[in-house]
């Protein structure tokens, strides 16, 4: 007789004991300001890729680049958050899915996941930049910087 195990998957959206009272993001920079995004979004991280201009494109979108055969729009974080752009054009990608489409979202670099306590996150403070308030989720108070959660949603709403 041989003996077989079932494996348990928890629903979408449930949460396991020990994530309980934790969130996970992945990290990123842009302008120096390190960021995060849920890492149950991002569907790929990219290094530097070939982007094709769409002609008469809002400012913020750098373009389309193919991912495994797909048009995906790239989105310019940079200029999407009013920050001045690099004097080096290298960027990395972070690829989220936003209402059953795929975007590139252009950061500086990508970092770590992260997985943060949900009782730290605080509201966003009075003097962060008013270019950065609609687009932020929220902050975390790392030890000797501040975390802000991108709302990837109010960023993709062009």
């Amino acid at each position: 007789m041989t003996a077989t195990a079932e494996i348990t998957r928890p629903a979408p959206g449930a949460r396991g004991a020990n994530d309980e009272a934790r969130d996970v993001y992945v990290t990123l920079t842009v302008g120096g300001q390190l960021c995060g995004i849920p890492v149950l979004g991002v569907r790929d991280i990219l290094g530097p890729q070939a982007i094709t201009r769409i002609p008469l494109a809002p400012p913020e979108v750098a373009g389309s680049l193919n991912l495994r055969g797909r048009i995906v729009t790239a989105i310019d974080l940079r200029r999407r958050l009013g920050v001045a752009h690099a004097a080096s054009g290298t960027s990395m990608s972070v690829v989220v899915e936003h209402q059953g489409e795929h975007y590139s979202l252009l950061v500086d670099s990508v970092g770590e996941v992260m997985r943060l306590e949900a009782a730290s996150r605080e509201q966003n403070p009075p003097t962060l930049a008013p270019e950065w308030r609609g687009f932020s989720a929220g902050i975390f108070r790392l030890s000797g910087e501040l975390l802000v959660v991108l709302d990837v949603a109010a960023v993709l709403d062009l």
